[in-house]
């Protein structure tokens, strides 16, 4: 859910960001397809990542990726057309690690007398998390800046750090006994 907010918020403003900076329509295109593609294309690669280092692992990947394109979006120069090409390949790129290894991690815990409905109300609350940063990145932009919306998506990402280290699994202690 949170890999959906910052994503469609980052992406939503960033046309507006681009045409306000004099770009035309064709390199806002180009933008957008660009994060178009590296939100979907990369699926096959995520879910061998995922299978080979982890679902936890992946999902901490996907933050730090959340992350740089944030920074990357903020500080890039306003005519470098590339480097916001390469920030929202990131962002579509640290999507779709975070989709995948979520999916996975309800996939693995969630039990399959139930995980048809549980998967229902992640999308909904995925679906519900992608309109609230659709509507509340105009409201951050018009209020301070596209910098700092980049910023604080990239910085909110790293709130998944935090919750795959209270969920990643403990080693048990050993009862020995005499």
């Amino acid at each position: 859910m949170l890999t959906q907010l910052i994503m469609v918020a980052i992406m939503t403003m960033t046309p507006v960001y681009m045409l306000h900076h004099g770009h035309g329509v064709g390199a806002a295109g180009t933008v957008i397809a660009t994060h178009i593609a590296a939100m979907y294309l990369p699926s096959p690669l995520s879910g061998w990542l995922v299978d080979r280092f982890g679902r936890l692992t992946i999902a901490v990947a996907s933050g730090l990726t959340l992350l740089s394109a944030g920074l990357l979006a903020a500080f890039a120069p306003t005519e470098s057309v590339f480097l916001l090409a390469v920030a929202l390949g990131l962002l579509g790129l640290g999507w779709n690690l975070g989709l995948v290894s979520g999916t996975a991690v309800i996939t693995d815990t969630v039990p399959l007398a139930t995980r048809a409905r549980t998967q229902g109300s992640v999308d909904l609350c995925i679906a519900i998390a992608g309109a609230g940063g659709g509507l509340g990145s105009g409201l951050v932009v018009h209020a301070s800046s596209y910098a700092t919306l980049a910023v604080g998506g990239g910085v909110l990402a790293l709130a998944i750090i935090p919750f795959v280290a209270f969920t990643r699994p403990r080693p048990t202690a050993v009862n020995v006994s005499s």
